[in-house]
């Protein structure tokens, strides 16, 4: 049997009648006639792309894998190595404490027996010393209590003694503070004659704002009597005259003129933020006005007027609610 390409079909050696065929694709199978009885290998498939770099990184993995279990042995070895030295060091240790404890517990022993006997040997000199002691201790008693008696029979003596004096000097001094009592009594009796007095003397006028009647003060004896009376409270004032205002209490005063021939005066007067001018103002004249402290209104009494310079008090309310 023939393994070229076109073998005679008759076997002999002639040449073909007609034209001959051309020759198949190399990867194409031969004409089942012409090769009945050879056997057909068909090529290898193509190679599957990227399985060339498959290997190497497996090889790379492989690698690192041993290269990991190496270091994971090295360091499971070093800590073998550290917890043996650590086990080591642990029971030197140990054996130090027990040896030490082993000490420290003979060392106490012997002191507890020590203090057993010292405490023994206490006892029995206690015992030997209570029967002396005892009858020192009585014989002390018996001296203390003949001390105490003699010393009882002099207190009792001195102390008729004190009381007689003090009884003496109590009656001397009660007549000397009856005396003052009965002088108090009539200082306070006159006093209260010449409050009622000067405060039957107090002028009234008419306030500005409100129409209303209101005690003033013209001097300090008059203004003392209304403090004394209690109804307001009181706060002295000297305002000189100059560019900024002045603060009394809890307004601001500015004095922009003062006649001493007519003793009138004006100022400004500043309270709660809002300014109103008081103009030719005569001395002794209740000037009123009022604030967001109080329901009733603040009462300003001129009682001295100089060429620049005004002064006198303002009368503020007891009672400083809120307004509404």
């Amino acid at each position: 049997m023939s393994i070229f390409p076109n073998p005679s079909p008759t076997g002999g050696g002639e040449p073909p009648t007609g034209p001959s065929a051309p020759p198949p694709p190399p990867s194409a199978a031969p004409p089942p006639s012409a090769y009945a009885s050879t056997p057909y290998y068909p090529p290898p498939p193509p190679p599957v792309p990227g399985t060339g770099m498959k290997i190497p990184v497996l090889f790379g993995a492989v690698i690192a894998l041993l290269g990991a279990v190496v270091y994971l042995y090295m360091q499971l070895d070093h800590v073998k190595k550290d917890l043996a030295s650590t086990n080591t060091t642990m029971q030197a240790q140990l054996d130090k404490l027990v040896e030490a404890s082993s000490l420290t517990t003979r060392t106490n022993t012997r002191r507890v027996e020590e203090l057993k006997d010292q405490l023994e040997r206490a006892r029995r000199q206690a015992s030997l010393a209570a029967g002396a002691a005892k009858d020192e201790a009585l014989k002390k008693v018996d001296e203390t209590k003949l001390q105490l008696e003699a010393a009882q029979q002099q207190a009792k003596q001195e102390l008729k003694s004190d009381i007689s004096q003090v009884r003496e000097s109590s009656d001397s001094k009660i007549s000397a503070v009856g005396s003052e009592v009965s002088n108090v009594k009539t200082d306070v009796a006159a006093t209260k004659t010449e409050l009622e007095k000067t405060v039957a003397d107090l002028k009234r006028a008419t306030g500005d704002l409100d129409g209303h009647s209101v005690l003033i003060a013209t001097n300090a004896k008059e203004l003392a009597a209304l403090r004394t009376l209690g109804e307001r409270n009181y706060v002295d004032f000297t305002v000189t005259k100059s560019k900024k205002p002045q603060k009394v209490s809890d307004v601001q005063i500015l004095l922009k003129k003062a006649d001493i021939k007519k003793h009138t005066y004006t100022i400004e007067l500043t309270a709660d933020d809002s300014t109103v001018e008081k103009r030719d103002k005569v001395m002794n004249e209740p000037v009123q006005f009022m604030t967001s402290k109080s329901k009733q209104p603040y009462e300003l009494v001129v009682n001295k007027v100089t060429k620049d310079t005004i002064a006198g008090y303002i009368a503020i309310p007891k009672v400083l609610n809120q307004r509404n």
